[in-house]
């Protein structure tokens, strides 16, 4: 059960998210013999309430915290890494919609998750909704991905 809360709050941090978390809480399971669908729900419900979280901070508390040099420099930092992903964005959410915030979350890269799917929004002004459905349909998306990868390559291991 440790395993599970640890793959919690992996599934709660920024870049390793999803990716670092459902593995971890599906190899937990097995060990456990908790079911693997139960455990896939939670981490992927937690990854989607955690774009709520986001959105909030964002909008309520990041102008607060740029008065800090260490979170002005992780911001910097974060915005610089992100610049080339927003800009290939910005040319795709022109002719895709909202559908190439979908893909850029639903494909379990690096900087590809909720947060940056929400950063992505949020810096682009677009619309709330549509942007909260197309990040978790996109979180869930990943998510099965990862699950088939992590089931296939844990029974191929035995």
């Amino acid at each position: 059960m440790n395993q599970i809360i640890l793959a919690i709050i992996l599934t709660l941090l920024p870049i390793v998210e999803l990716r670092g978390g459902l593995p971890v809480a599906l190899l937990s399971a097995s060990k456990e013999n908790i079911s693997p669908i139960l455990v896939f729900a939670v981490i992927v419900l937690f990854n989607i309430l955690l774009i709520f979280a986001i959105f909030f901070f964002l909008d309520y508390f990041h102008k607060i915290f740029l008065k800090f040099e260490f979170y002005k420099k992780f911001y910097s930092f974060y915005l610089t890494k992100m610049q080339k992903k927003i800009d290939k964005f910005e040319k795709a959410h022109n002719s895709m919609g909202i559908f190439a915030l979908f893909l850029f979350v639903a494909i379990p890269l690096p900087l590809t998750g909720a947060y940056s799917g929400v950063f992505l929004s949020w810096i682009m002004g677009l619309k709330r909704k549509k942007s909260i459905l197309a990040i978790s349909l996109g979180v869930l998306t990943s998510g099965i991905i990862i699950y088939i990868g992590t089931m296939g390559i844990t029974s191929f291991l035995g």
